[in-house]
């Protein structure tokens, strides 16, 4: 049979980059063919940070960021094709995640709100200036069959990293965490877990103006704080069940300085120590509730080159063989890239792209528009 080639375009919590996969499909097989980052210009990053967080006239500033960011994701996808020696021609279609800024899901504490959420990249500029088919707003499908519209990635999971017999966890660490807890009897549950690099990544350019803590070095040098730490873990998001998704909207700078308001000062390095072991913490006791001892642990996402972190998982879980997704053939970098060419291959074939177990849709849904080239 012959390959059908995809691209994945993915701009998460983080805001470090766009992530771009080039993934052929063919039977069951799934190939990462090529791939390449484009970092986000940090003028476009402050404007994505202040949408998020809230600001004066957002329609007007959402409406210029849409349109920006469509472009730079169609530059992005070329540039993909360029630098892989494939013509857009080859390209059947892109997913393309787009760059949430903000997420409500289903709460039962706002049983009276309607939930939504919105991501931004417009679709159409995408396709225009590309020429190729993109699928876009792949997670309102999800939240209008009553959904939590997140996550999406334990579907590719299952297609990429599932063996019969075998239970895996797939950890993916990016702004927030989540994992895929994929059963050997082929059950998946999977969730946000809560923060993954976004208070760790927030704390540094706070204090230092860098954008993230390489190797969590700077982790390192300070010493956890107890007091700190039972306080973060209080947020009631950690005793919730699945399913559940989470955001900046609940954890974020301005709720870590709050959390810092009511504590005797603590030097800037022991928030940093503190504010990994959380995210370490809350990852690991999540997989200890709902996995047993002995399943395989997967870590992919920018917070599995994070070796402090990285470190500190695998010691929170001696029971487990932990690795990363490269040892079942795709680079952690490119995973969620990855599974967002496998959602818009999903769409174009009229299959569902959603678990309704891990989002809590009334069903199997297709996920996406389509737009085309």
């Amino acid at each position: 049979m012959s390959k059908h080639y995809y691209i994945g375009l993915m701009s998460g919590t983080s805001l470090d980059a766009i992530d771009a996969a080039l993934v052929s499909f063919n039977a069951d097989r799934i190939e990462l063919v090529h791939s390449l980052s484009a970092t986000l210009p940090a003028t476009l990053k402050t404007q994505i940070l202040e949408l998020c967080g809230g600001t004066a006239d957002e329609i007007e500033l959402l409406g210029k960021l849409d349109r920006e960011l469509g472009e730079l994701f169609a530059q992005t996808a070329l540039d993909l094709c360029r630098s892989a020696g494939i013509s857009p021609l080859e390209i059947r279609a892109i997913g393309s995640h787009g760059q949430t800024v903000r997420h409500r899901p289903p709460d039962a504490q706002r049983s009276n709100d309607l939930a939504f959420t919105l991501q931004i990249g417009d679709p159409n500029t995408i396709a225009e200036i590309s020429g190729i088919t993109t699928v876009a707003d792949f997670r309102r499908r999800d939240i209008a069959a009553g959904g939590q519209g997140a996550p999406l990635v334990p579907a590719f999971h299952v297609a990429a990293f599932s063996q019969a017999g075998i239970e895996r966890l797939i950890v993916n660490i990016g702004g927030m965490a989540n994992i895929s807890l994929l059963k050997a009897d082929g059950e998946v549950i999977g969730f946000d877990t809560g923060p993954g690099n976004v208070l760790m990544d927030s704390w540094i350019m706070h204090c230092q103006g860098h954008a993230f803590d390489r190797d969590g070095a700077w982790a390192q040098s300070g010493k956890l704080n107890q007091d700190l730490l039972e306080t973060l873990l209080q947020d009631p998001y950690y005793a919730m069940h699945g399913p559940k998704s989470t955001g900046r909207e609940q954890f974020n700078l301005a709720q870590l300085l709050k959390a810092l308001e009511s504590l005797a000062d603590i030097r800037p390095p022991d928030v940093q120590a503190t504010l990994l072991e959380l995210t370490a913490r809350s990852i690991c006791d999540a997989i200890d509730e709902c996995s047993q001892k002995d399943s395989e642990v997967f870590i992919c996402g920018g917070g599995s080159a994070n070796q402090a972190l990285y470190s500190r998982i695998q010691a929170l879980l001696a029971d487990h063989k932990v690795a990363t997704t490269e040892a079942l053939g795709i680079h952690p970098d490119w995973v969620e890239a990855a599974a967002f060419a496998w959602l818009a291959k999903q769409n174009i074939m009229s299959l569902a792209g959603n678990v309704p177990a891990v989002t809590g849709a009334k069903g199997p849904r297709v996920l996406g528009a389509v737009y085309p080239g």
